[in-house]
């Protein structure tokens, strides 16, 4: 059986310079999202709630009816059809009271499903502990979970989390003045020294002058004047995103010995090495015979384990693996071996050791 060897590549060719906008590879500083959280609960679930012993879910049950001006013991309440949840959002930059925000819902006690709930109002907090959005809605968990009387149980998906789409209502912005510092900070989301020159010297193009700088390997520095600041600073940063740059990617081989995967970026090189590879089986098998003596014998009749060992090896048959600059003669040399993409970790470990792989090995 042919074997096939998964090489996913970075790049397609090494020769082949991939330009990227400047929007797809950096961020500018202060333009984030801001995550929210919120404790609330889900009603109306046909008895897969949480059951009596979620003490917690009893006293905000409790609590929530109080509020609603109706007073009872939480020790006596069964809330079979009530799951306690966690709701999180994330806000996203720049939104108003009144925006959107779709939400996703945890359970965090014993309920089986959340199927055919509904939340109610939950408030959604920021790390300041001030709420930012309130949540409520029907929840969708894009599966099930059922039982059957004799213990038989089928599901898709996991039913003790649920999504509510536009779920939650902004009911305050964040207060955020992106010019309030006189300057534009662009932010690589891959920090890289040569990727940062090159963003520099794009910018430096656009405006016509130097002013742009590249502080370290993730940030550039880009000083407003009083003009920019007051005529169309947005327009300004728009232009920006549109700056094609060619990001500068290290050398790196990353190998999941979980998964078999291998990934290999354009800058691999291999140095001239002489590469040999096989497998060692050993296979025992255990295997019980009744021995049967024959009538005139005397005999008793007994049980005898026989036991075979089989050891074999593959042939590995000796490859020169010349020194490759590109990435499909790197790709041409691993295939010349045979070798699966198991085999291919060993293998990659052993050029790290012998100092003919010229990348880094990160295992995962």
């Amino acid at each position: 059986m042919k074997r096939l060897i998964l090489l996913i590549l970075l790049f397609a060719g090494a020769n082949v310079a991939e330009a990227a906008r400047l929007k797809d590879i950096a961020d500018v500083e202060g333009v984030r999202g801001n995550d929210l959280i919120g404790y609330g609960l889900v009603v109306g679930l046909k008895g897969t709630g949480d059951k009596s012993g979620a003490t917690f879910t009893n006293q905000s049950v409790a609590n929530m009816l109080e509020r609603l001006g109706i007073r009872v013991d939480a020790q006596t309440l069964k809330v079979a059809n009530v799951a306690a949840v966690v709701v999180t959002a994330k806000l996203p930059p720049f939104a108003r009271a009144g925006s959107k925000l779709d939400v996703t819902l945890s359970s965090i006690g014993d309920a089986q499903t959340l199927q055919g709930g509904v939340l109610t109002m939950t408030p959604l907090k920021g790390a300041d502990g001030k709420v930012y959005a309130a949540a409520q809605g029907s929840i969708s968990i894009g599966g099930f979970s059922v039982e059957g009387t004799q213990g038989d149980t089928a599901q898709k998906n996991h039913p003790t989390v649920g999504r509510i789409a536009n779920g939650a209502t902004v009911e305050r912005a964040i207060p955020f003045d992106l010019f309030s510092s006189g300057q534009i900070r662009v932010v690589l989301r891959e920090p890289d020294f040569v990727t940062a020159t090159r963003v520099q010297n794009e910018i430096n193009k656009i405006m016509g002058d130097g002013r742009a700088k590249a502080i370290d390997s993730a940030s550039v520095m880009l000083p407003l004047s009083e003009r920019e600041l007051t005529l169309e600073p947005i327009k300004l940063i728009a232009d920006l995103e549109q700056i094609s740059i060619e990001p500068d990617s290290p050398a790196k081989v990353v190998v999941n010995e979980r998964t078999g995967t291998i990934i290999m970026g354009e800058n691999v090189n291999i140095s001239t090495v002489a590469v040999a590879h096989g497998n060692l089986n050993i296979t025992i098998k255990n295997e019980t015979q009744v021995s049967q003596p024959n009538a005139l014998a005397g005999g008793e009749t007994a049980v005898v384990q026989n036991e075979a060992i089989n050891v074999g090896e593959e042939g590995g048959q000796l490859v020169v693996m010349k020194k490759s600059v590109k990435i499909n003669d790197v790709v041409n040399a691993l295939n010349a071996l045979g070798a699966t993409p198991r085999d291919l970790i060993a293998i990659f470990q052993a050029l790290q050791r012998a100092g003919a792989l010229q990348a880094e090995l990160e295992i995962m």
